[in-house]
């Protein structure tokens, strides 16, 4: 049984202060605005301002004039706990989605763009959370511009959290699509792998799919695996989370045994997964020069070297995710 295991994912405490709080007062962004600490998550275009593998928090006084006022969304993301962070724990960080020109600026020798999967699995944990927490806000101030309620134009308030709508006057929060991805292991703890439509031949990753209005995860588990594998599993057992802004997932991940009580054809869906693959730990070491895993950054990796039981190394083959 899966319970027998130690079946979680490492967890670790958050790295930011949402600071409640402030965000919801009115003049937030003028006060944050106004104190010399507040740093700039500066981003743009899915990518986020960064010195080498770490994010680039730039003090106000570096943004180059207009910054603010040409923005696509500003947001407070709360206060860096992360002790061991080049900023003071405490400093407060604003993300602010800059317009073309600005970003140009912003680059200077060793700052560069770069996106969260790019970023990898090397960068702390208090980037990481600031990074996803931005893409996933900013994002959905890019969608929800407009009232789903009235069609009306709404304002961003408490800081960038919320939307207002007037006529009637009502708020719109950021959204979030629970997803379950899955390590599915047969009767001899081999994984199944699958090679989605997307990706090049050679990747390989857990199967994943939202979780559908009135559905359980456990249920979620047990109709996404049959529908993309055509196998029946049981045991769902949860493992862990990540927050995967693309552009607003949350990923949950679980196990979940083969049933032995009712018979699986293996086959993939033929739409979005085009191979399934089952391997043993000694097929999956004996095949990382020939076959792409998930990037270190993901939750799929984690689940991966989870039942690998210990860090996975880097293969010969290559390849960029389409």
């Amino acid at each position: 049984m899966l319970r027998d295991r130690d079946s979680r994912l490492p967890v670790w405490r958050s790295q930011v202060d949402r600071d409640a709080p402030l965000r919801i007062r009115d003049d937030a962004l003028d006060i944050l605005l106004a104190d010399e600490a507040t740093r700039v998550l500066a981003v743009r275009r899915g990518s986020a301002l960064s010195q080498g593998m770490s994010l680039a928090l730039v003090p106000l006084s570096e943004l180059p004039e207009g910054a603010i006022q040409s923005a696509d969304a500003v947001v407070y993301l709360g206060r860096s706990l992360d002790e061991g962070a080049p900023e003071p724990a405490g400093t407060p960080v604003i993300a602010v989605a800059v317009s073309e020109p600005v970003a140009q600026k912003l680059e200077t020798p060793g700052r560069t763009w770069i996106n969260l999967r790019a970023l990898g699995g090397d960068a702390s944990k208090r980037d990481t959370e600031l990074l996803s927490q931005a893409f996933a806000v900013i994002n959905w101030h890019a969608s929800h511009g407009f009232s789903p309620r009235t069609g009306a134009a709404t304002v961003p308030v408490s800081a960038g959290w919320v939307r207002k709508g007037i006529d009637p006057e009502h708020e719109i929060f950021p959204r979030i699509d629970p997803s379950v991805i899955v390590a599915v292991l047969d009767a001899d703890d081999r994984i199944l792998l699958g090679s989605n439509a997307m990706w090049e031949a050679n990747r390989f990753s857990l199967l994943a799919g939202f979780v559908e209005p009135g559905e359980s995860l456990e249920a979620a588990v047990e109709r996404e695996i049959l529908e993309e594998s055509g196998i029946f599993v049981t045991d769902a057992h949860y493992l862990g989370s990540q927050s995967w802004p693309m552009p607003a997932s949350l990923m949950l991940g679980f196990a979940a045994r083969v049933d032995p009580e009712r018979e699986s054809l293996l086959r993939p869906d033929g739409e979005e997964i085009l191979e399934l693959r089952w391997f043993s730990r000694e097929e999956l070491r004996d095949s990382l020069d020939t076959i792409l895993l998930p990037g270190r950054a993901s939750i799929a990796r984690s689940i991966l070297e989870w039942w690998f039981g210990e860090p996975i190394p880097e293969g010969q083959a290559t390849g960029i995710p389409r």
